[in-house]
């Protein structure tokens, strides 16, 4: 018979073997509810879209005993967390408690340290699986609303930082400006989304020394033939585009590290600022060797769009595009340019990862957990961004005027009424459709050309900066010390 003294911490055989046959009972019917149910309440929201063929558990090793952090609910737990606003394990245990409390059970111990074992025991081929099937059942969300036929994936990078810890730093090092001890380590992350749905489609980690265009082309199978490639600068090289172009995947970007043609040396003009061009093949590559640089085509023959910035706020007044969009007729200039001013919606994207989730700052101590704990960050944004979708399907609206952090607040209120213990289908699905209904009745005010600037306009506290380790660091004076003297000489 299996020992159920490990399912909760606190319980020992002992303390079993001298309670009457009656309370074992009890112990034992209720730690077998807890591990028959997923004490995530999320996971009565997102099971549509997870199933828990994919969270079975093993046949042997990890997770293969009935525990309590079994697979199915470490991960809903995990996801849970990544969902809160504090995202702590302690959080996590809590809700486990409070989860036992309404059920009238046995209250598990508040140690973290089974939760963060489960957690650890969590493989990353598991959450990798659960990851690749949530992306496969996002992808056909935007087959409907699209631009001209062609479904639109827009990217670019960001960097999130970790804890300070030996096997993070050897990882993902920090800056070499700092000193040991003073900085944190810093990963940089480049993503593809879809621009109509917002949903995440593929993504790359590395270090600073990895270069984003890199990164970008360790995604090339998340394209498909007839997607359009929206990206800034970074990505306007003459091998990615044409590579991009072999498998049939068409680019607007903006242009870098080029002059720009003059109409008198374009191959044929379209329109007003719109020309077909001709590159010619650099003599020199990077990344790429004589041989490698002579199988990509002489020319390339691409359009270059020019486009007149007046919104006050802006950086530029004036961008050049490139891309190979070739028929002015099927695809107008002016079409062009609303298409790449939607560009910045990567980077709401990553606001809502990054600040609205908190992925700003990771948590966890080792590169395997690190590596876990954005793929359920991405895993968690992609189902919020389903059920964002399904509400706007369900309102008849776009998807565009959700917005997500009310989204997420919606669903984070309504956890405990979606995972009530006496509740039918049928009464499950009249909540969820209220929850959408919910969702959809703060939509957001659109502000068209609306100035963006990258600046906080809150001050930071007036404190020092750590520029030694802390054992080496001297308490410094305090701040307001001068501002006292001089109230006193006044």
């Amino acid at each position: 018979m299996q020992n159920t003294t490990q399912l909760l911490p606190g319980f020992h055989l002992e303390t079993l073997r001298r309670k009457p046959r009656s309370t074992q009972q009890k112990i034992a019917d209720g730690l077998r509810l807890l591990k028959q149910k997923n004490f995530a309440q999320l996971g009565k929201a997102f099971d549509g879209f997870i199933p828990e063929t994919l969270l079975a558990p093993a046949l042997s090793g990890a997770h293969s005993r009935r525990r309590l952090f079994s697979k199915s609910n470490t991960f809903w737990a995990f996801l849970s967390q990544v969902l809160s606003d504090d995202g702590s394990c302690q959080e996590v245990v809590q809700k486990l408690k409070a989860y036992a409390a309404l059920r009238g059970l046995d209250m598990p111990s508040s140690a973290t340290s089974a939760y963060c074992k489960a957690r650890g025991k969590l493989t990353e081929d598991d959450v990798l699986e659960v990851y690749s099937h949530v992306i496969a059942s996002m992808e056909d969300l935007g087959s409907v609303d699209n631009w001209h036929g062609h479904r639109v994936v827009v990217t670019d990078s960001t960097g999130v930082s970790m804890p300070d810890t030996e096997s993070n730093q050897e990882q993902w090092p920090q800056q070499r400006h700092q000193k040991p001890g003073c900085g944190f380590p810093s990963a940089r992350i480049t993503a593809c989304f879809s621009l109509h749905t917002g949903a995440l489609l593929s993504h790359r980690i590395s270090d600073k020394h990895v270069s984003e265009i890199v990164r970008l082309r360790q995604q090339i199978d998340a394209f498909e033939k007839g997607d359009i490639l929206l990206g800034d600068k970074a990505f306007c090289g003459y091998r990615d585009i044409s590579e991009r172009s072999d498998r049939g995947i068409d680019s607007v970007i903006s242009l870098c590290r080029r002059t720009p043609v003059k109409d008198a040396d374009a191959v044929k003009i379209l329109g007003k600022d719109d020309v077909l061009i001709r590159w010619r093949r650099p003599a020199k590559i990077h990344s790429m060797n004589k041989e490698e640089r002579n199988k990509l085509p002489a020319t390339l023959l691409l359009r270059q769009t020019k486009i007149i910035i007046n919104q006050p706020g802006f950086r530029s007044q004036s961008i050049y595009l490139i891309s190979t969009l070739l028929d002015p007729v099927k695809y107008p200039a002016e079409d062009l340019r609303d298409l790449y001013f939607r560009r910045w919606d990567v980077e709401l994207f990553f606001r809502d990862i990054k600040t609205t989730m908190g992925m700003d700052i990771l948590r966890c101590k080792s590169p395997e957990m690190i590596r876990k704990e954005i793929m359920m960050h991405f895993i968690a944004y992609n189902c919020v961004r389903r059920i964002m979708y399904e509400a706007a399907e369900e309102a008849d609206m776009p998807v565009r005027h959700l917005s997500f952090k009310i989204s997420l607040q919606t669903l984070r209120s309504w956890e405990p009424n979606l995972n009530q213990a006496k509740l039918s289908r049928q009464e499950r699905f009249r909540l969820i459709s209220m929850l959408y209904e919910s969702i959809t009745q703060c939509p957001l005010f659109q502000r068209p050309g609306r100035s963006e600037p990258r600046a906080v306009k809150r001050r930071p506290k007036g404190y020092h900066l750590l520029t030694k380790p802390r054992h080496k660091m001297i308490v410094p004076s305090h701040r307001s010390r001068n501002w006292l003297n001089k109230g006193k000489d006044a």
